[in-house]
Formats: C-alpha cells, sequence, structure tokens
C-alpha cells in the first residue's frame, strides 16, 4: 500500500503540530518548513480540522493546534481519517472484477490491510515527534524553541 501525498502532508502537519504543543502554527510556516505549496497545505488543514485533529483559530492572532495531546492520537486514526480509499486492489473497494468472489485475493488482501493498521494503531504522534526531539526540531526550524544545552 502506498499512503497519498495528501496523508503523508497530514502526518507531517501534526508532526510539526506536536513539536511545540504551547505555539499556534501558521499553515505559511508549516508550507515553508516542508516545501509544499501554501494551497494544498490549506485543504490538508481543513481536513485534519474536520477529522477533529487539530483546532483551527481564525483571526489576526489566529493559528493552528493539535486539538489534543499527541499521546492521544493514534497514527492509525490518522491515516484512516486521511485515506480516502484503503483498498489494496480493485477487487477490495468498489471496484469490479471479472474473479470476484471466485479467488481468495480479496480475503487475504483484507487481511494484509487489518495487519498494516494494527502496527499503526501501536503508535501514536508522541511515539513519532514531540517537543524533546531536538534533531526533528532542528530541521523544522524550530531552533529557537529548543531548551538551552545542558537543560
Amino acid at each position: 500500500m502506498h499512503l497519498t501525498r495528501f496523508t503523508d502532508y497530514g502526518l507531517r502537519t501534526l508532526i510539526y503540530l506536536a513539536l511545540a504543543p504551547e505555539k499556534l502554527a501558521m499553515i505559511a510556516e508549516i508550507s515553508q518548513a516542508y516545501q509544499i505549496s501554501e494551497n494544498h497545505m490549506t485543504k490538508v488543514v481543513h481536513r485534519l480540522g474536520q477529522a477533529g485533529l487539530i483546532d483551527t483559530i481564525r483571526g489576526r492572532n489566529g493559528g493552528i493546534r493539535l486539538a489534543r495531546a499527541a499521546d492521544q492520537i493514534g497514527i492509525g486514526d490518522v491515516v484512516r481519517a486521511l485515506e480516502p480509499e484503503m483498498a489494496l486492489a480493485e477487487c477490495q473497494g468498489a471496484g469490479s472484477c471479472a474473479i470476484r468472489g471466485a479467488c481468495r485475493l480479496e480475503s487475504i488482501l483484507d487481511e494484509a490491510l487489518a495487519a498494516m493498521l494494527a502496527v499503526l494503531d501501536r503508535y501514536t504522534l508522541a511515539d513519532v515527534a514531540s517537543p524533546q526531539h531536538a534533531a526533528l526540531r532542528r530541521r523544522l526550524g524550530y531552533e529557537s524553541l529548543l531548551p538551552p544545552a545542558g537543560g
């Protein structure tokens, strides 16, 4: 299975927000950090908001932030919320197949998808990113928010 770029960007957005949960982030800064189109990022943020994964605050002092703590956001839940079609092959989805029902491929692929999601369900956003991930923070331009050396 290959996650869509949309889901990838959604996960990256959540990682960015998890690195400084006390800070309101702007779409423009996340777009710049990942070198992703601001227009595309706006769509991603909209969907994350609809899924209840982030809070969006409008207005002059607005921005976005995680809707709940990173350890309460499951990676499997994020993938389910953002992936439009989870089928690994045409026979799993709404598509048609000339041998559908006559072979076991559909049930095998269903099992494989369930196994992948079960692995993702074992992890949370906090497992992927937290304010303590200094290298990740540096890579995304959070240097000014890093704790001083030795503390």
